[in-house]
């Protein structure tokens, strides 16, 4: 299903976070609310909203003074001043819209903004805030501090029920939701950011590629964080201009010094609410003086990963159609994402784009619908790329999984590969079926095997052993190839190869804890010798999932670099780089294609350790970050 003709689009400024003179903490108040619509002007605004602090009383005074005016105009009792005045109001309003909205006090201080249409009645807004135990006088003074309000969740489901635009104000700032540092649990925290009923993320570092801007955080790669969240920015403006101290130190920045540009095909909060809701994160972008920005670009100096993925053709002949098609199925098995076709994900390589977009499409409709069961309904647009056009596949989190090619060919997305599902993933993905109810005759099962437990089964490795895709020609696909290359230039961690023996792992793996273990990665857990083979039992630190009977020439990309290493070269205590604590510690660090990968180990209270293989940045929680290699920036 392709998505909207983007014929009318057109990019607006908006800056949804301004204060007025309705704030307790305003800074300037012998301002006029006309003021602050010249000011918006002055920057070029096209969409603004009103949100003080726990009320609607700027936008509802702002009313009531065109109101008023209008009244002695009708009564032939306006003076010239006054005339002027109510004319200003209306061209300013004619250029600008002004959406009524507050920004809401939570439990423990979390700030969040619910912006709403014009045909919300100021009334209806203070009804709502009532509802989230907002004190009459907090809400008459614009008052930050409110006591005990509704908590955050709570408060995100009201706004978005009502109609509104719901955003976590300054996210990564004070009284963000998301701030670094913050001392509440994690899941707390998660909950925090992804609900379903949270649009967005205002942040403070919009546009940034540091290793730890909020936008990158959040970009759908983290395991506790799936769902890629939109950023935008606001000038949270508390004075009508910038306002610096002695020092020359921003105190508070001015209307519309801090804004976001929104691809719309109309200026209208219904069509703001849409993006700003919807999936397609190229129609937002941070304001910097109008330059445009090459979303294809940047999304190929983030590379391949769980969530993206990249093909410079779709020609039938040589299998790329198929390679393409087996990322939409396993996107729809594991994540959701986006394929990009005309583009490979080296951005040092020239874009070769597509030629004919309308043909390609149909294609790809044709393509997915015919091969991918049960239906899958994705997104297809073109995106233009150094006056190249670029087609985009936005392919969602499958509600009715497993998805397969042709009625047998179950794929998943492993980090940045894709690859044929094992066994025990295609039991974990009917598993997830029948709890969603997407099975027949379900019964509520769990979504995953979360411990190894130990086999006597006497199996046998699948000759196909399904961990290796292929194209439909029988060539190898590209998580297939180059197998015998996968030893990685080690860094500064590199040691001498060690007999192999099996991992001492109690009770095959069913006592260990998860607790403060990576989220990305793969983990060993267990060895069976049979019939003079080594057959292991693989861990994926990123859902947890077991996977039994992997054998070195059967193992996927990482697993075979995991198994490698384990028999060949495995890590001692001796020659792990530990942190002050003594019990996590730095084996190796590696670098693969344009990322670092680190494989890392665990001290258990028992003295036994636990290595995780070929972990991510994005996997490693606060205490694992202080192995992170030095930021580029």
């Amino acid at each position: 299903m392709a998505s909207k003709k983007q014929t009318n689009l057109q990019w607006y400024q908006v800056d949804l976070h301004l204060h007025t003179m309705a704030s307790m903490d305003y800074n300037d108040k012998d301002k006029s609310y006309l003021d602050i619509l010249k000011e918006a002007e002055a920057h070029g605004l096209d969409i603004i909203a009103f949100t003080d602090h726990n009320t609607v009383g700027g936008y509802a005074a702002m009313q009531h003074e065109i109101e008023q005016l209008e009244y002695l105009k009708k009564l032939d009792r306006a003076t010239k001043q006054e005339i002027k005045q109510l004319e200003e109001y209306h061209r300013l309003l004619g250029k600008i819209l002004v959406l009524p909205g507050f920004e809401f006090t939570a439990t423990f201080g979390f700030h969040i903004l619910g912006i709403f249409s014009p045909d919300t009645t100021v009334r209806e807004i203070e009804h709502l805030l009532l509802n989230l135990n907002v004190p009459i006088d907090a809400m008459e003074e614009g008052n930050s501090e409110v006591g005990a309000s509704s908590d955050v969740i709570r408060a995100y489901e009201v706004i978005n029920e009502a109609g509104g635009i719901v955003i976590a104000a300054h996210a990564n700032a004070n009284h963000g939701v998301a701030m670094r540092g913050m001392d509440f649990g994690g899941q707390t925290r998660i909950a925090y950011t992804q609900d379903s009923n949270l649009h967005c993320l205002e942040v403070t570092d919009l546009g940034s590629r540091r290793r730890y801007s909020t936008q990158r955080f959040f970009n759908g790669t983290k395991p506790e964080y799936p769902r890629k969240m939109r950023c935008i920015q606001g000038s949270d403006a508390h004075a009508l201009q910038t306002i610096k101290d002695r020092r020359g130190k921003v105190v508070t920045l001015g209307v519309g010094e801090r804004t976001t540009e929104i691809l719309l095909d109309e200026k209208s909060f219904s069509a703001l609410k849409e993006v700003l809701s919807g999936n397609d994160f190229s129609r937002s972008r941070p304001h910097e003086g109008g330059g445009e920005e090459d979303y294809v670009q940047t999304a190929r100096e983030e590379g391949e990963s769980i969530v993206q993925s990249f093909h410079e053709s779709m020609q039938r002949k040589g299998g790329h159609l198929y390679a393409v098609v087996s990322d939409v199925c396993a996107f729809a098995n594991t994540n959701g994402g986006t394929v990009y076709i005309g583009a490979a994900a080296d951005a040092k390589k020239s874009i070769k784009g597509i030629t004919n977009a309308s043909q390609s499409k149909k294609e790809l409709d044709e393509a997915i619908g015919r091969m991918i069961s049960p239906e899958l309904k994705c997104e297809i647009d073109t995106l233009e790329s150094n006056r190249n056009t670029v087609m985009r596949i936005q392919v969602p989190k499958g509600d009715h999984r497993p998805y397969a090619i042709d009625e047998y060919k179950i794929y998943v997305r492993d980090d940045n590969e894709t690859n044929l599902a094992v066994r025990d993933e295609i039991v974990s993905l009917v598993r997830q079926g029948i709890s969603s109810g997407a099975l027949p005759n379900a019964t509520q099962e769990t979504t995953a095997v979360s411990e190894a437990q130990p086999t006597t089964r006497q199996q046998t490795a699948s000759s196909r052993s399904g961990n290796n895709a292929a194209t439909s020609n029988g060539k190898p696909s590209k998580a297939q190839s180059n197998q015998d290359d996968l030893h990685p230039a080690v860094e500064n961690h590199s040691r001498p190869p060690k007999k192999y023996s099996p991992p001492d792992v109690t009770g095959g793996g069913s006592t260990l804890s998860n607790d403060g273990v990576p989220r990305a990665g793969v983990e060993i857990v267990g060895t069976e010798h049979r019939n003079g083979t080594n057959y292991h039992i693989m861990r994926d630190l990123r859902n947890g999932n077991i996977v039994h009977n992997v054998t070195r020439e059967s193992a996927r990309r990482l697993w075979h670099y995991a198994i490698r290493q384990l028999e060949t070269n495995p890590a001692t205590a001796n020659n792990v780089e530990w942190a002050d604590d003594g019990d996590i510690g730095l084996w190796r660090s590696y670098k693969r294609g344009n990322d670092v990968r680190y494989d890392l180990v665990k001290r258990e209270s028992n003295g036994k350790l636990r290595v995780f293989y070929g972990v991510s940045e994005a996997g490693m929680g606060n205490r694992w970050q202080q192995f992170l290699e030095p930021d580029d920036e």
